[in-house]
């Protein structure tokens, strides 16, 4: 193999590497408690609002930009996006709310948040087939906590 050959071929594997990453799993819940002892979100819902925190916590296609929207899929709904490693969080008026996530797919969760509570839903990262594709899932409120203080800050639009 030439020396341009194997250039390529390491270009395409630390591509690969990051666009595959590693899963992030949170510790146990004993772990997770001694972790977040002092740490407060770095944004509470007011009185007549709820809070939505959006987490991504896998490096796995760090590259790419999944665009989180609310209600809709319009570019007048996004309200931010994440990168590997990232959250977001927004407010939102109590009621039922659908949370969209844009990668090479869509990907949706409906959420019904009570005045004052915090939700917590997490991106999924997958390899796609041109860049990564996503799913959502709720998260339990101790170990979104702990997501939320692992990532740092994603791009959140003003709304």
């Amino acid at each position: 193999m030439t020396f341009k050959g194997m250039g390529k071929l390491l270009l395409a594997f630390v591509a690969m590497a990051l666009i595959t990453g590693c899963a992030a799993k949170a510790p146990s819940a004993a772990n997770i408690q001694t972790e977040l002892q002092g740490f407060e979100l770095p944004q509470q819902p007011s009185e007549n609002e709820s809070m939505v925190y959006v987490v991504r916590p896998e490096m796995t296609g760090t590259l790419v930009r999944f665009n989180i929207f609310l209600n809709d899929q319009e570019s007048e709904s996004e309200v931010g996006h994440t990168r590997g490693s990232q959250h977001i969080y927004f407010p939102v008026e109590p009621g039922q709310h659908t949370v969209y996530s844009k990668a090479e797919n869509w990907a949706a969760i409906d959420v019904d948040v009570a005045p004052g509570e915090i939700v917590f839903i997490r991106q999924h990262a997958k390899m796609g087939l041109v860049m990564a594709r996503n799913t959502l899932s709720l998260l339990e409120a101790m170990e979104g906590e702990y997501f939320v203080k692992e990532t740092s800050p994603g791009t959140m639009n003003n709304r």
